[in-house]
C-alpha cells in the first residue's frame, strides 16, 4: 500500500554537519512507513546522507534494516513518508511524473536478482534498447548505442544481442542489467546487492566491471550490500544501518578499522577471516532484530547491546562526531568524542 506523503522541503530539515555543500545526491531526514496488518512498518526513519560526483557510498547492516526501501525511496519507487532528496539541486521528493521524467534516466537502479529484473519475453539488444526508446530515441539508433554499451560491459552483441535471458547465468545476466542502466548514460547508479546471488568468483568479476565503469562513466554509486567485506572494498564512505536508523557513517577505511558503534564492530566481527592463527572474536550479539512495526524506543539497537545501559532506553542517540568524517549514534561510542560531540544532547 503506497504511504501517505507529508513530504518537507529541503530548507525545513536542519542539515547535519556530515552532508556537504557540493554534493550531487542529499538525503535529508528520509522517513519511509507503510502500512501492515499488524500496524504501521517504520521501515525508514529520519536518515539523511549525501554523495559527491564520482563517491560510493555503501549501505550496509542486516537483511530488513530498510537499506533496499532507502534505495527505491531515492528514485521515488515509491515516494517517501517524509524528508527530502535533492539531486542537482532539484528536489526530487514532491515532484510530479512530469517534473521527473528528464531526471529519470540520470538515476538508474541495479536489482539484486538480475533473472527477475530482465522481460523473459524480449531479446537482449531490445531490453538494453528499451529506455532509450521510451525517453524518444529512434529504435534504429537505440539498438545501435545498445550494441555499444554491450561492448563496454564485455559481451559480444553479435552473439549476445537476439538471444534472451533464460540463455544466460546469473552474472551474464547482471551485466545485461548493467548494460541497461548505463545505455541511459546515468550520473548514479544505485546498486541494490548487486552480487548476492551469484558465486564468489562471479562476485568478483562484476564488482571488477562496476569500478571500471565508474572510471570510465564519471558514476557515483549508492552500493547496498549485507557484506561488510564487499562494501569496504567498493566504497569511500560507509553508512551503517540498524531497524531503518543510520547508527554510523564516515569514511570507509574509519569504519572499517575503527568502528565507533557496538552494531558497527559486532558485525565486522563477524566477517570471517581466511586465517586460523587469528582469534575468534567472542563478542556476541543476542536476540533478533526487533519488528520495524513496534521498534523500541530511545536507541533501537539497545535491546542487543553489551553496552546498554538506562539513558539508552530513554534518549534517542543522534548521529554526532567522533572524528572530523566519522559519526555515531551511540551514548556510549567506541571510540572518544571530539570536545564539539561531546556536547551534544543525550552525550554520555
Amino acid at each position: 500500500m503506497t504511504p501517505s506523503h507529508d513530504i518537507s522541503s529541503a530548507s525545513a530539515i536542519q542539515k547535519p554537519g556530515y552532508l556537504r555543500a557540493d554534493s550531487l545526491l542529499r538525503v535529508e531526514g528520509l522517513t519511509c512507513e507503510f502500512k501492515a496488518p499488524g500496524g504501521t512498518v517504520h521501515a525508514v526513519s529520519e536518515i539523511s546522507f549525501d554523495l559527491l560526483q564520482g563517491e560510493t557510498l555503501g549501505l550496509v547492516g542486516e537483511s530488513g534494516c530498510g537499506k533496499s526501501t532507502t534505495g527505491r525511496a531515492i528514485l521515488q519507487l515509491p515516494p517517501p513518508t517524509s524528508g527530502s532528496i535533492t539531486f542537482h539541486e532539484q528536489t526530487l521528493t514532491g515532484a510530479s511524473d512530469k517534473e521527473l521524467e528528464p531526471t529519470r534516466p540520470k538515476l538508474q537502479m541495479i536489482f539484486q536478482d538480475p533473472v527477475s529484473a530482465l522481460n523473459p519475453r524480449r531479446k537482449v539488444r531490445e531490453i538494453v534498447a528499451e529506455g532509450l526508446i521510451i525517453g524518444g530515441m529512434k529504435k534504429s539508433e537505440a539498438l545501435e548505442r545498445a550494441d555499444r554499451v554491450l561492448m563496454d560491459v564485455g559481451m559480444d552483441p553479435t552473439i549476445v544481442g537476439d538471444r534472451r535471458p533464460h540463455e544466460f547465468s546469473g552474472g551474464q545476466c547482471q551485466r545485461i542489467a548493467i548494460d541497461r542502466a548505463l545505455a541511459l548514460e546515468p550520473d548514479v547508479l544505485i546498486c541494490d546487492e548487486p552480487v548476492a546471488s551469484l558465486d564468489v568468483s562471479v562476485q568478483a568479476q562484476i564488482l571488477n566491471l562496476l569500478e571500471d565503469l565508474k572510471e570510465r562513466y564519471g558514476l557515483s554509486l549508492v552500493f547496498i550490500s549485507h557484506d561488510l567485506a564487499v562494501i569496504h572494498n567498493v566504497s569511500d564512505r560507509i553508512a551503517v544501518m540498524y531497524l531503518g536508523q543510520i547508527v554510523e557513517i564516515g569514511n570507509a577505511d574509519d569504519v572499517y578499522d575503527i568502528p565507533s558503534h557496538p552494531y558497527t564492530k559486532t558485525l565486522l566481527e563477524a566477517v570471517p577471516i581466511p586465517d586460523p592463527n587469528v582469534e575468534i572474536s567472542q563478542t556476541v550479539m543476542h536476540g533478533e532484530m526487533p519488528s520495524p512495526i513496534n521498534p523500541p524506543s530511545g536507541c533501537r539497537f539497545r535491546t542487543r547491546c553489551p553496552l546498554a545501559q538506562e539513558v539508552c532506553a530513554e534518549v534517542e542517540p543522534k548521529l554526532r562526531a567522533i572524528d572530523d568524517d566519522q559519526y555515531v549514534a551511540c551514548h556510549f561510542p567506541l571510540k572518544g568524542t571530539t570536545s564539539e560531540a561531546a556536547k551534544a544532547p543525550g552525550a554520555a
